[in-house]
C-alpha cells in the first residue's frame, strides 16, 4: 500500500492530478485507490491537497496517515505538508516555487521545474500534467501508459495533445534523473 499526497496552491490543478492518478490505477493499472481533498478557505491561491490511497488490495480506510510519497508545487504546500512525510518517503518539489528545508531522516528528494518547462511549451497551466510525468517515473507507482490513458475526460478534449506532451516532458527528465541518481550510487559504490 502506498500513501500519496499531491500539495500546491489552488489554481494549479493540483485535485487533477490526484483523480487521474486514481482513475490510471484503478482502471488501467488493476490497482485499488481512492483519492480525497482538501484545501482552504480559498478554492485559489491557497494550499490546497489531494491525498491517493492506492494497494493491490481493497482500500479499507480512504485517508492517508502519514504519506510516504509527498508532491509539492508551492512554498506554502510544503511547509505545510513536510513535516508529515514519512522518514523514508519520497519528496518531490517544482525547483521553481519551493526552496526546502535541509532533507531529514532518509527522505529522497526530486526536483524538477515543472513550472518553467510548462511555460516552455507554451502555457503555465501545464505544470501540473509536467509534474505528474516526473513523479510517474520517480515513483513507478503507475505505468505511463495507464496515466496518459487516463487523461481524457479529466483534461480538456481540445487540450488533450498538449497535456500529453506535458506529461511525457516530465516523464522524460524523471527518466533521465533516475539515470543520473543510479550513475552516482554506482560510482560511490566502487569507491
Amino acid at each position: 500500500m502506498a500513501e500519496i499526497r499531491f500539495s500546491g496552491f489552488g489554481g494549479q490543478g493540483i485535485i487533477r492530478c490526484g483523480l487521474i492518478t486514481g482513475k490510471a490505477l484503478s482502471l488501467y493499472d488493476n490497482k485499488h485507490a481512492t483519492m480525497t481533498q482538501s484545501f482552504g478557505p480559498e478554492a485559489r491561491g491557497s494550499a490546497c491537497s489531494s491525498q491517493v490511497v492506492v494497494s493491490a488490495d481493497r482500500v479499507l480506510y480512504p485517508y492517508i496517515t502519514t504519506p510516504e510519497i509527498l508532491v509539492s508545487m508551492s512554498q506554502e504546500a510544503y511547509d505545510k505538508y513536510e513535516p508529515e512525510l514519512r522518514d523514508k518517503g519520497i519528496l518531490i518539489i517544482d525547483t521553481d516555487l519551493v526552496k526546502p528545508k535541509p532533507i531529514r531522516g532518509k527522505i529522497q528528494m526530486y526536483a524538477i521545474p515543472s513550472t518553467r518547462f510548462a511555460e516552455q511549451l507554451g502555457n503555465r497551466i501545464i505544470a501540473n500534467l509536467v509534474m505528474l510525468g516526473f513523479f510517474t517515473a520517480v515513483t513507478k507507482i503507475a505505468s505511463p501508459e495507464a496515466m496518459k490513458k487516463a487523461l481524457p475526460g479529466l483534461v480538456p478534449g481540445r487540450f488533450l495533445d498538449l497535456n500529453i506532451k506535458a506529461f511525457d516532458n516530465g516523464y522524460d527528465y524523471g527518466e533521465e534523473v533516475l539515470k543520473t541518481a543510479t550513475k552516482k550510487k554506482t560510482t560511490k559504490s566502487k569507491k
